[in-house]
């Protein structure tokens, strides 16, 4: 189990174990070739880069065919020895370098409470901190234009060598504000609305893109476009507080952010179950899927943070090691979905929706001798699942269940540019009234009553579905940087 073999790569077991780990996950990205045929890629460090250049995000698992072919021939890190001796120079610095990063972060915290992005600055890291805390760290178009504005920066500051994403109050991200978004829709600025849209993917990709190590502390909710701005990055820390979920089909809506891409790679069919049912994921069974890297108290982040500030490297093997230091094992949790893996399987490898629909209810009917391995535990969770997704709209189910599918085969790219022709439609109370009635049950009128239309599975055809995964218009269209920042190749 790749968790597993994670939580033994300790500091004295050396690079290969951990690599090795990594390149095992569903998440996992090929290295950049000494002939700059490949590209940035999304998910993991395994492969990540030293100094530029990128891996290439694979459309489907595949592994490294030469492991050390990164740029420069040399591989991805130091030896576990060099980085000790590393870590040796360092330490007669770190005392001062740790006041200093005190002494910024308290000048930081002087920033006005309003600033909805606040940025802090160490030695050798930069901080961006969601600071929306009362509206659950959801982000605006302000925000993601400002992060895209300072990691573009940084990209071209050597002084940074890696870049930190936090958040005050109790929630990492909440996801994107789409209350805001309706309110647009609703006042006819629908321009509005796509460029939200828009600004946000692009975010998305760019730090998928990053030469330089993303590390994301998260400690509380990350729903919807939170997880655009830590998935697509080489380290996803969680603590305790952590839950993951891609709630959009409740509001008619479908997993956005590059979720096509993260969730149809995860083992099994856990993507399609996530991105349909909008199940929450607590922090240890995000360590076991491959949503998140790293376990650590959320006791211990202040002192990780100090860590990081001060190492004085953007090598990803020594900031995996630095948080590894703070890392704690933790096992699935009890009665999580792990746990459920095996009827998740059975239930959502369908080809159809309607086949998930039906294998829920014959599993939630089953006995133990018409299902091998049969629990009441399995089948009453069958049922609930039925009666959840019964609730949901069923465009968004069929729209999501494609995208996933679909996301199997395509890069983060593509990816992102065929859920922005989603979200741009789902804009459109013409083309579909789904994501205006959603978010008007759940987040504005509160009633939970939605009125979807159609209301039926059976009355959104094959054809309807299609049409909006449609191409825009030239000008209209999501353009990615792919040439400019991945020398050519797919991302």
């Amino acid at each position: 189990m790749r968790r597993a073999v994670i939580q033994r790569a300790s500091r004295t077991t050396g690079r290969l174990t951990f690599l090795q780990a990594l390149r095992s996950s569903p998440l996992a990205a090929e290295p950049v070739n000494s002939n700059g045929t490949a590209c940035i890629g999304a998910s993991n460090f395994a492969n990540f880069p030293v100094g530029g250049g990128g891996c290439r995000v694979l459309s489907s698992i595949s592994r490294p065919s030469a492991p050390g072919s990164y740029i420069g021939g040399s591989g991805i890190a130091p030896s576990v020895r060099a980085l000790d001796r590393r870590r040796l120079v360092h330490s007669s610095v770190q005392a001062r370098a740790q006041a200093t990063s005190q002494q910024t972060r308290s000048a930081s915290a002087m920033t006005s409470s309003e600033e909805t992005i606040v940025v802090e600055k160490d030695t050798s890291a930069a901080t961006v901190v969601l600071n929306r805390p009362k509206a659950l760290n959801s982000l605006d178009t302000y925000m993601v234009k400002r992060m895209k504005q300072l990691y573009t920066k940084w990209e071209q500051d050597p002084a940074v060598k890696m870049i930190l994403l936090k958040a005050n109050g109790r929630a990492f991200c909440a996801g994107g504000d789409v209350r805001t978004v309706y309110q647009q829709g609703k006042q006819g600025k629908v321009a509005d609305c796509c460029e939200f849209f828009r600004s946000e993917y692009e975010l998305n990709y760019l730090i998928a893109c990053l030469t330089k190590p993303h590390v994301a502390l998260i400690n509380g909710v990350v729903f919807g476009g939170g997880n655009g701005i830590s998935m697509h990055g080489p380290f996803r820390v969680v603590t305790e507080n952590a839950v993951f979920a891609m709630p959009e089909t409740a509001i008619g809506l479908h997993p956005d952010v590059g979720a096509s891409y993260f969730l149809s790679r995860l083992p099994g069919h856990m993507g399609e179950y996530l991105a349909l049912s909008g199940a929450r994921v607590l922090a240890p069974d995000m360590l076991s899927l491959g949503l998140a890297t790293h376990f650590i108290p959320s006791d211990r982040l202040p002192s990780l943070e100090n860590r990081l500030g001060c190492i004085g490297t953007g090598d990803p093997e020594a900031i995996h090691l630095a948080i590894q230091e703070h890392a704690e094992r933790v096992l699935p949790a009890k009665g999580g979905i792990i746990s459920r893996a095996a009827v998740i399987d059975a239930c959502f490898s369908k080809s159809t929706v309607e086949g998930v629909f039906t294998a829920l209810l014959n599993h939630a009917s089953a006995t133990s001798a018409s299902h091998p391995g049969w629990s009441a535990d399995d089948a009453a969770w069958a049922a609930e699942t039925h009666a959840l997704l019964a609730r949901m709209s069923p465009t968004a189910l069929k729209v999501s269940f494609r995208s996933v599918r679909d996301g199997r085969m395509e890069s983060l790219a593509q990816c992102l540019q065929k859920e922005y022709r989603l979200s741009v439609r789902a804009c459109n109370e013409a083309v579909t009234g789904d994501f205006y009635e959603g978010v008007r049950a759940v987040l504005v009128d509160k009633d939970g009553k939605p009125k979807w239309n159609p209301v039926q599975l059976s009355q959104v055809s094959a054809r309807t579905v299609s049409s909006l995964f449609e191409p825009l218009s030239p000008n209209e269209e999501l353009r990615l940087p792919v040439r400019g920042r991945a020398h050519g190749a797919r991302l």
